[in-house]
């Protein structure tokens, strides 16, 4: 048998194109800069040419590197320096620094895929004067190598005389910036990162994530399994018996479980075959026994056909990362089964038997005795769809024919991709030229695969009947993509009309629309709330930063849960619980632990952490779809969610804690249960490069350039919510819409009064601080601490002769405070609050209210009731901002001669107050009005002080209001 051919061997190259640079620093001394770039990657140094003269140069080059280990190129790291060529700056000894670029090598994009990307230059030093950016191409493909022929057969050739030894080649040291790029691609090689497959509680190194270090997976308890594979038998007394479809039973103490039938018949005669592996719980006393039975049954007749048995204390022990047990041939044997049996009991069964933890790579696809129903209780690994964000920009449209005899007045466009939709405003129509103009822009959400198509309709509404004057549609994967903020070129779309659209009518032109389309890559699309969100990086993966650390999960078990459901004719509860969690665009699920109130799931995975600023979601949920006669009408049942943030966290330390399960239900707050969890954040944890990441904005450049409105962002996240819910639905085993959209809080922002009281309550506890400074401050006025009041009056007189010591004072104080405050700091991070969220102290109604869907499906009376009530809430938030707008306004009447005699009094006064400053000494002015403020309460009024009553009689725009 000839083997397959192999591919041919290909070599990797790197391919850097630099575009042009933008607003430079001036270095040549004429305001301008010759500027070339220095491109360095696995140590091959090349540079373009010089660009003379300009803060804007253009270079168009093309470099190209070869890759020298192309598994480890995300690994590497590619260098873009600039400098000024010192040969155009009159001379100069050096060439000046202009700002450099460091990009690794997961964003690097393969060719078909790439993209202009302008990378803001960054300096060197603190002290570095930088600025401008670079705009790059940087993508990778691989070419055949192709071998050399070898030369044809020569009868006889002279035997050539032996060359001289080439001569002596000094290797050139390598630079500085090689030997830092060479001693950072080791240090990250010994850091050991690789890609890790997932599984229940480790993880390997085969597809999935990329993690910047080997965990060590000690995060889970450690729980041991009798592992069984069966693979196959051969000589059974099959055909004598007019057996069919075997199947294999698994005795372990008083666990017994039975395989699938036969999947294939072998080629031998009484040959069969299944390839499945079982877990049974060892740990658990009802499950462990001294012996092993398997034996063999015919699947139409239940016919004993042989079986073996194994001792259970020979059983061989597989630590990770141990390789598979082989599978071993045993003869089968008969029993008092077999004795009233016809024929006698012959043939084969390979098997392995091992005693391993749920850490083995046979334990996620293996039938578990905690998990018996496979379909829907394995553990499984989750990526959310790619999302980018659609921008339409409709501009105009000509030649547009109406609807009968009657001229189009009111002209719109109507933009559908799947589920969304979207229409422009009214047009600015010019009859004369039949030109109808918008420059709207329309955003939606789309997933990749792009293979969906925008709808593009105009529609005439100036009729009872809107009426269809043409229809358009783009492919979305004919859509350019666009990484920054560079204007793209809009482009003609013909405009078809249809007598039954979609449906292959005959069509005709009608017009044309004038449109600019883009794939909007340097946003990051929400779908999660934004104060709860676990990742910002953008849609192209050529602007994402390297990872700052590692975020580790070792989900325990759960503690107390309620029952659920109803088992045994409704005389028995139980629960099915398992645990999904969410961190950027990984999920992750385990696998559910069938009928039992405190299950032990002790799997452990891993995050890579962009920025710590993020939150962990992990909710609990009830499995309902291990019933399939009942999986289509009832979902999953939320047990509980707990969110922990990535930066309460401390580097490199474990944290075991159990969290409450608490949600919230129509007739209250409800208890479900606790959730054990450890956790472990890994990052280098250095002060330079945690201050450079807090100095950073959170969202990406794109969101400050061009920033989307609260109301539109809102809309698109409840898009991305939805298509990330219909992608994980796609899976197998399916993760519920239900599921995702409690773990991404897709209702946070419907009306719930009880929200409205939680906010309150947070402003309040946030302003609290300021009204204990206050009434400290009215304390200190009023005498009530004699001592402390003097101490202020010196302390005041010290601050007031020396202002320079005033700023150093805050500070001190601030950081005694911060120190202070160090021994009360939290011990763990803190979970869900049932207090601050108000869900103690809500009303039944309030609670009906908020879990009431749109449109209202309750009774009138009840609806107008709340109607009432909101109206009742409305009228004292119009109140408080009334009052609010009131101070604001007044402070505008002091010179805008609304009330010319309090003006007069104002400016007056001011004059007044300039010219006693002028006067007198700045510092026996400041001592004397604190003195004045801090008098003693004998010679205070206790009528409010005159400038507060002049204030207060100012007028406010409030009497115009209709």
């Amino acid at each position: 048998m000839k083997p397959p051919p192999q591919p041919p061997p290909t070599l990797r190259k790197l391919v850097v194109e630099v575009k042009d640079a933008r607003d430079l620093v001036p270095k040549d001394g004429y305001g301008t800069s010759s500027a070339y770039v220095v491109v360095d990657f696995c140590s091959q140094r090349k540079r373009t040419s010089t660009a003379i003269r300009t803060l804007n140069p253009e270079w168009k080059e093309r470099l190209e590197f070869a890759v020298p280990k192309p598994c480890e190129m995300d690994l590497e790291e590619l260098n873009v320096e600039v400098y000024n060529d010192k040969h155009f700056c009159g001379g100069g000894n050096k060439n000046h620094f202009l700002g450099r670029v460091r990009i690794y090598g997961s964003q690097f994009a393969k060719k078909g895929q790439e993209g202009l990307v302008y990378f803001p230059l960054e300096r060197k030093s603190f002290f570095s004067w930088i600025r401008g950016d670079i705009g790059l191409k940087i993508y990778y493909f691989d070419e055949p190598i192709e071998k050399e022929e070898d030369p044809p057969p020569v009868e006889a050739a002279p035997v050539p005389e032996p060359a001289p030894p080439p001569p002596a080649v000094e290797v050139p040291a390598p630079t500085e910036t090689a030997r830092m790029t060479q001693t950072q691609a080791e240090s990250r090689r010994v850091n050991g990162e690789f890609t890790p497959r997932v599984i229940s509680g480790r993880f390997s190194g085969e597809g999935g994530e990329r993690t910047p270090h080997p965990t060590t997976y000690d995060l889970v308890e450690p729980m041991q399994y009798l592992f069984v594979r069966v693979v196959k038998a051969r000589g059974l007394a099959m055909v004598a018996c007019g057996c069919e479809a075997p199947y294999v039973k698994v005795r372990c103490g008083g666990h017994v479980v039975r395989s699938r039938p036969s999947i294939a018949r072998a080629e031998a005669v009484g040959g069969a075959e299944w390839n499945q592996v079982f877990a049974i719980n060892y740990s658990r006393p009802e499950l462990a026994g001294p012996t092993l039975e398997l034996s063999i049954w015919d699947g139409r007749s239940d016919t004993f056909l042989g079986g073996v048995c194994f001792d259970l204390t020979d059983v061989p022990v597989r630590d990770q990362p141990d390789s598979a047990l082989a599978p071993q041939w045993y003869r089968l044997e008969g029993g008092a089964a077999a004795e009233n049996q016809c024929h006698p009991v012959s043939g084969e069964i390979m098997v392995s038997v091992w005693i391993g933890t749920q850490a083995d790579d046979a334990f996620p696809e293996s039938w578990s005795s905690d998990s018996p129903c496979i379909a829907y209780t394995r553990s499984k690994v989750y990526q959310s769809p790619k999302l980018w964000y659609l921008r339409v920009t409709i501009i105009e449209a000509q030649d547009l024919r109406a609807v009968g005899s009657a001229q189009p007045t009111d002209v719109r466009v109507k933009a559908q991709l799947g589920f969304q939709s979207a229409r422009t405003r009214r047009s600015n129509s010019n009859r004369s030229s039949a030109v109808f103009a918008w420059h709207e822009d329309l955003m939606f959400v789309a997933s990749e695969p792009l293979d969906d198509h925008l709808i593009l309709l105009i529609e005439e509404r100036s009729m009872k009947e809107p009426g269809l004057l043409g229809h358009a549609l783009v492919a979305l994967g004919s859509i350019e993509q666009r990484l920054d903020e560079r204007p793209l070129p809009s482009k003609w779309y013909n405009l078809e009309a249809t007598v039954a659209f979609g449906d292959g009518a005959n069509s005709s032109y009608c017009g044309r629309l004038h449109v600019r389309l883009c794939l909007e890559g340097g946003y990051h699309v929400l779908d999660e709330a934004a104060h709860v969100c676990s990742d910002y990086r953008p849609t192209a993966k050529q602007l994402w930063k390297p990872p700052v650390g590692v975020l580790e999960l070792g989900i325990l078990g759960a503690r107390g849960l309620l029952p659920m459901k109803t088992k045994l004719g409704g005389t028995k509860g139980s629960t099915d619980a398992y645990v999904v969690a969410k961190y950027g665009k990984k999920w992750v699920r385990t696998r559910t632990i069938i009928d039992s109130f405190d299950p032990r799931w002790n799997e452990q995975y891993t995050w890579q952490v962009y920025d710590p600023c993020t939150a962990l979601t992990i909710g609990v949920f009830d499995n309902w779809r291990i019933f399939t006669d009942t999986a289509d009408k009832k979902p999953d049942y939320r047990i509980g969610k707990v969110r922990v943030r990535v930066s309460t966290l401390e580097s490199n330390r474990v944290y075991t804690n159990s969290y409450p399960l608490v949600v919230v239900l129509r007739s209250g707050v409800k208890k479900m249960g606790e959730i054990e969890v450890a956790l472990r954040f890994t990052c280098p944890a250095l002060l330079p490069d945690t201050l450079a990441l807090y100095s950073q904005p959170m969202l990406p450049r794109m969101h400050y350039v061009r920033p989307i409105g609260v109301a539109q962002q809102e809309a698109l996240r409840a898009a991305a919510a939805r298509l990330v819910a219909t992608w994980l639905a796609r899976s197998e085993p399916p993760l519920g819409a239900e599921v995702v959209r409690y773990m991404l809080d897709a209702d946070a922002s419907s009306w719930s009064m009880r929200r409205a009281k939680a906010n309150w309550f947070r402003i309040v506890g946030v302003l609290a601080w300021v009204v204990g400074l206050a009434r400290w401050f009215d304390g200190i006025r009023r005498w009530k601490s004699p001592v402390t009041t003097v101490l202020v009056h010196a302390l005041y007189l010290v601050l007031v002769w020396y202002p320079e010591l005033a700023v150093p004072t805050a500070s001190l104080y601030v950081f005694m405070m911060g120190a202070w405050y160090y021994r009360f700091r939290p011990k763990a991070p803190a979970g869900m609050d049932v207090r601050l969220s108000q869900a103690d102290t809500a009303d039944l109604d309030e609670l009906d209210e908020e879990f009431d869907g749109f449109p209202n499906a309750r009774a009138t009376d009840v609806v107008r009731e709340r109607y009432d009530r909101l109206r009742t809430l409305g009228a004292r938030v119009q109140t408080l901002l009334g009052d609010i707008a009131a101070q604001g306004e007044r402070a505008q009447a002091l010179v805008s001669w609304r009330d010319p005699r309090a003006t007069k009094i104002f400016i007056g006064a001011c004059l007044c107050v300039a010219v006693v400053l002028y006067a007198v000494p700045a510092k026996m002015v400041a001592v004397a009005a604190g003195f004045y403020w801090l008098r003693h309460p004998m010679f205070r009024d206790p009528m409010p002080p005159a400038a507060l009553n002049f204030f207060r009689r100012l007028p406010s725009l409030s009497d115009r209001l209709l």
